[in-house]
């Protein structure tokens, strides 16, 4: 019988090859030398770069997974978690954008204080994030955030952190039941665990790099927004409760 895998990485990808090739082994050594076992699984979301991504996981030792068709961040990230076999499972984004101090620290949270998600809050007294972005993506983001903290994941205003740790238990739970492939499944994930009553915990994160978004500030925004409707609608058809 195969050793249980203690971590598992979930790494979701859009034509990121480049970015993989060039972030993953920073990664990859921090894991070679810790002393339990893990796995990282990239997905690739519908890319058609004609193997490229594939290639780069192979060569690096990654799990290896494809969504037939482009479906989103959410739904590349649901696959990833749905493969992974770890009893505790981070997602971050392709260009490992969070200093990686940050995982021993979600698993200490995860496992010895027993809290069933940690999640990166850029907002926290210890967060560095020193992104330039536009006036225009600086005053949606601080709206969304805004909208999303007061409606829908009360006194959770930075949902967006591309940095989520959960015990087995509740992974299992709440991708079972996300449904949310966009942008906005981060929302998802933390509604589902607020309405499941999870203990959740928010950490500070230290930004050390960051390629160039893929966020389209109307497109993406706008069909965000939707999004937190359906979330709304979706907990209202009871799609968020156990199955009897």
């Amino acid at each position: 019988m195969a050793d249980p895998v203690y971590l598992s990485v979930v790494i979701p990808s859009y034509k990121a090859a480049g970015i993989l090739n060039k972030n993953l082994p920073v990664l990859l050594s921090y894991l070679q030398k810790q002393d339990y076992k893990w796995e990282v699984i990239v997905v690739d979301d519908g890319s058609n770069d004609h193997g490229a991504t594939e290639a780069v996981c192979r060569k690096l030792g990654c799990l290896f997974y494809q969504n037939e068709k482009n479906m989103g961040k959410g739904a590349a990230v649901r696959t990833g978690m749905e493969a992974a076999r770890g009893q505790f499972r981070i997602f971050t984004d392709a260009d490992i954008p969070y200093e990686l101090d940050a995982i021993g620290t979600m698993l200490r949270y995860l496992d010895f204080k027993e809290f069933q998600l940690v999640i990166g809050d850029r907002n926290l007294k210890g967060s560095s994030y020193l992104s330039e972005i536009s006036w225009l993506r600086k005053f949606t983001s601080m709206f969304f955030t805004w909208f999303v903290g007061t409606i829908v994941t009360t006194n959770f205003f930075d949902t967006q952190c591309g940095l989520k740790g959960f015990q087995k238990e509740a992974a299992d739970f709440i991708f079972r039941h996300a449904r949310i492939n966009g942008f906005a499944f981060d929302v998802e994930l933390l509604y589902i665990a607020l309405k499941q009553n999870f203990e959740i915990k928010r950490i500070p994160v230290r930004l050390s790099n960051q390629e160039k978004s893929t966020v389209r500030v109307f497109r993406h925004g706008i069909s965000m927004f939707f999004d937190l409707f359906k979330i709304k609608i979706n907990n209202v058809k009871g799609y968020y409760k156990e199955e009897v």
